[in-house]
């Protein structure tokens, strides 16, 4: 069974980690898409702090991954998908129903985040820390 699942991966934290450990349990392969810098922009009208090669190479040495590629557009989702030839495609539940349509190339399966951290929390905590410190 080959596992496909997407994300920008910015501030790489646990709760990034136990995603991808989940998602290998559901299959032999895991195929991860790291969303470009440009993509990010597009998303969140802001820039990741940690640029698209490094986060790539980080996601490339997590022991469970079999191989990275770009996300360069959300709308291309489906054609990864095919490429990768992916028979579960799975993505947190904050995305609960936005890639239902996905269910006529493989199965989508939501997940539940690790409820005590996110990217958007450290990003703040940072940016706190910062002023704190000015």
């Amino acid at each position: 069974m080959n596992i496909i699942t997407f994300g920008t991966f910015d501030l790489f934290h646990i709760g990034h980690l136990n995603m991808l450990n989940r998602c290998k349990t559901y299959g032999d392969k895991l195929y991860i898409g790291v969303s470009t810098d440009e993509l990010n922009f597009k998303k969140k009208n802001r820039y990741p702090i940690i640029n698209q090669h490094d986060r790539k190479k980080i996601i490339e040495n997590i022991r469970c991954v079999d191989d990275v590629f770009f996300e360069e557009e959300l709308e291309l989702k489906a054609e990864y998908i095919k490429k990768y030839k992916a028979d579960i495609f799975i993505i947190g539940d904050d995305w609960t129903g936005k890639f239902d349509d996905m269910n006529e190339y493989c199965k989508v399966i939501y997940l539940p985040r690790t409820s005590y951290i996110s990217t958007t929390d450290l990003r703040s905590k940072i940016i706190n820390q910062s002023l704190k410190n000015m």
